[in-house]
Formats: C-alpha cells, structure tokens, sequence
C-alpha cells in the first residue's frame, strides 16, 4: 500500500509499505477513505517529538471502511462495509480508566510504555501515528490502518452524516468538545479561547453547546478569525494588532474570562519578550514548549476561574506562573481527548444540525500530494484550515 512517512525533521515522503495484518483477535482492517492533518502532527515534523524513526507512518485523524474484522470483538454491532471514525487515542476497554471512560489514560493499549513512564511518571496511553513513545502504531495517512480494540475505538458514522462531517469527529470535534466540556463552562459564562485552528473552531462552538453566552477567540490568521466569526459565532481579537489582556479585561468588566481554553500548545506564536525567551530555548534544546498563549490564559482567567489545556505540550516549560493560579484559586485541568465518551453525542449533535466541522475541510487532495498537503497545513498558506487526504 501507499504511505505518508516521516522520514526527519521537516521531511515526509509517500512510499510503499506493507499491509497491515491482524495481529491480535480485537483488530480490524479499515481502508482509509479521508484522513485529515492535525496541529499535533506539525510537533511531529518539526522534531519537537523526539521518539520517530524514518519510515514511521504519521496521520491519526481518518474516515474508513472496515474490510477485515478480528476473530473476537465484542461488539456484535461491526461488519465488513461499515463506514467508520476511529477515536485517534486508544482505549482498551477494560483497564480502570477506560471503564470510568478516561480512556485518555488507558493503562494497556501502549505497547511501548517505558518511555511516557520514565518521562511522565505513569505510562500514557497509545496514539495512532503519534512516535514510539505513544505505542509505535502506525498512522492514516495510508491506504489502509491497523485498528487495535476495534471493540472500542470504531465508531459507525450514521446516515446523514458525510464524510467531511464524520471525518472530524475522529479527532478535531471530540478535542474540542473535551476542551468546553474539562472547562466547566456554566450558563451565562464568557469563554476565551486561545488558538482559531480545527480544534478551537470546535471548542467555540462546543462551548455554545454547553452554555458559553459569549466566546471570544484570538488569533492572528485573518481567514480562521473570519471562520470563527462567522461559522462558530465568536467575538475575535487579533492579538498582533491587540493588546488581548487588556481587551479581555475591557470585554468583561474588568474581571477577564470565567473560563480559558488553551488550543495551541508548545509551539505557540507571540509578540511579547516571552515568545522570543520561549524560541531561543526551544531551538537550543534547554526547553520543548512555547508558552504565550497559556501564560497569557492563566493571567487572564477570572479569579477562582478555570484554564483549560487541549493543545499539546510534551515536555517542559519555562516561566510557568504558577503564583497566578495559586494566588488567583484557578483551576488548570487538560489531557488528550477521551473520544470515545462523545462520539455518539456528536453525531446527534451534527444530525440536528447544531454543529458542522464540515467547513475545516479547505484543501481536499490524494495521498500522493500528502508532503504539499503539510506544506500548505504548516505554512498557513491559500487559507488552509484542514488538508485531507484520501487514498
């Protein structure tokens, strides 16, 4: 089969693999129909994710049909021909966590876990196409995926859903529903929302669904502000042409945002001395994040408000302000996306026509175009909010 591979930093290239095969009486075979990029896989390509090897297929966001189904599943529900999402991390089902539904924390679904242990102090959970240190699993940007405990990790799309709707509910809606959802948002709150990207557009408009009477999102990419605007439904700030702390403050009374949503992570972008301190550091190897855009969270949080953290961070950080949530009583929660507890919500909520990811879709093309697709999804450039790719 064709493949999208990494093969170092900031180079990909489509090849010949192998098919995957069953390997386990829980697997099944799904043939890629669309498999889309995500911010996560750009911490991949630009080396911040120290545990790839050349060769290692990247992509964790997809669409599929089942077309070999393993000799034990559970659920009697799945046949050959389905069409499917699969949630990007992996649960098991059965270890404590998953059965709380924290399948975030999923205790056996990484086969690798010496690494997330000696690194985070407990083992994390497996991630498609996501390094050796996240289990080692082959990615979606193929021809066809390998999904392990199919039980619990496929999903049928229902009818009336398409494919450009289904294919986010792999990855981008459920982060960002999990991202309002971990925020606590209550009726009446006003929401901020770093980051204008696939995942935040849905934790704007997760955060409507859940009670949010105003979202405002920051960016500095005039077409995801417009989209934002206009798709989402949020108040927008450009924060290379704003003061945001300031314009916070002013939009709330003085008193700043009663919920914070981080969805942009160790790469951020910035315009104060921080981002400069933050870059120089990275580049050295002396830490691995770029903070701007959660400092700027946490300083603006409301007082015994919550900061939610749904973009990636992988490793250290600098600078971190911890007197601000200690003096301030805020809460900071985040985590990956336990999918699996919302996928079903989210088709209902696509169905009553309460929520459409089809719009992150921009760039359709085939896999072969895969490396200009990333191109184009890195540099920001023709307006590209999603490349997705299909085999």
């Amino acid at each position: 089969m064709r493949a999208l591979t990494w093969q170092a930093p900031n180079r990909l290239q489509v090849e010949t693999v192998p098919d995957p095969e069953i390997l386990n009486p829980r697997d099944a075979i799904v043939r890629i129909i669309m498999s889309s990029v995500c911010g996560s896989d750009l911490h991949l390509l630009g080396g911040y994710v120290p545990a790839m090897k050349p060769g290692d297929i990247i992509g964790h966001e997809f669409l599929g049909e089942i077309v070999e189904l393993g000799s034990s599943l559970r659920n009697q529900g799945l046949a050959v021909g389905d069409r499917v999402v699969t949630v990007s991390i992996i649960g098991c089902g059965d270890c404590e966590h998953c059965q709380r539904e924290d399948y975030n924390c999923c205790d056996n679904s990484n086969p690798k876990p010496e690494m997330t242990e000696l690194a985070y102090g407990q083992p994390c959970s497996g991630i498609f196409g996501y390094s050796h240190a996240f289990g080692g699993y082959a990615g979606s940007h193929a021809t066809y995926v390998r999904v392990p405990y199919a039980d619990v990790n496929l999903f049928k799309v229902p009818d009336g859903v398409s494919d450009a709707q289904a294919v986010f509910v792999s990855d981008a809606v459920p982060t960002g529903y999990y991202a309002a959802d971990i925020a606590d948002i209550q009726p009446g709150d006003t929401v901020a929302v770093w980051g204008c990207g696939g995942v935040g557009q849905m934790a704007i408009r997760s955060a409507y669904l859940l009670g949010a009477e105003r979202v405002i999102a920051i960016d500095r990419f005039s077409d995801r502000l417009q989209l934002a605007a206009e798709k989402a439904g949020a108040i927008v700030l450009d924060y290379e042409t704003t003061n945001i702390h300031e314009a916070l403050l002013e939009l709330t009374g003085g008193r700043g945002p009663d919920r914070c949503i981080d969805c942009v992570g160790m790469e951020a972008h910035g315009t104060q001395l921080d981002y400069a301190y933050d870059k120089t550091k990275q580049m050295l190897r002396l830490h691995t994040e770029r903070g701007s855009a959660l400092r700027q969270a946490i300083r603006a949080c409301r007082k015994g408000g919550t900061v939610s953290v749904i973009g990636v961070y992988g490793g250290l950080i600098d600078k971190f302000p911890m007197g601000a949530i200690v003096n301030k009583a805020l809460t900071l929660r985040s985590g990956q996306q336990p999918g699996q507890r919302y996928v079903e919500r989210l088709f209902e909520h696509i169905q009553k026509g309460e929520l459409d990811p089809s719009y992150l879709l921009t760039h359709p093309m085939s896999l072969e175009e895969s490396p200009y697709g990333y191109e184009l999804f890195k540099s920001k450039d023709k307006n590209c909010m999603r490349a997705v790719f299909m085999p």
